[in-house]
């Protein structure tokens, strides 16, 4: 089974004896998935940036400032 990859530098599909793997996106099953990692990873970035188990953002905590809040070892 042949996988493939996105080089990120070249802009195209490559096997696996392509570019190094900091400079690509994969592996991928098939080519036609390969040729659409940008757009899966533009969708992924979505998803994680709405996803409410990591977005713990508190309207109170905006405009909140104060340093003596939180926790910490030495917090009386």
């Amino acid at each position: 089974m042949t996988d493939y990859y996105y080089c990120l530098t070249h802009h195209r599909v490559e096997p696996y004896e392509g570019c190094r793997s900091e400079e690509r996106l994969g592996p991928y099953p098939t080519k036609d998935e390969a040729s659409h990692a940008l757009e899966k990873a533009q969708q992924r970035n979505e998803e994680w940036e709405n996803d409410p188990r990591w977005n713990d953002d508190d309207e109170d905590d905006e405009d909140d400032d104060d340093e003596d809040e939180g926790w910490g070892p030495f917090k009386h």
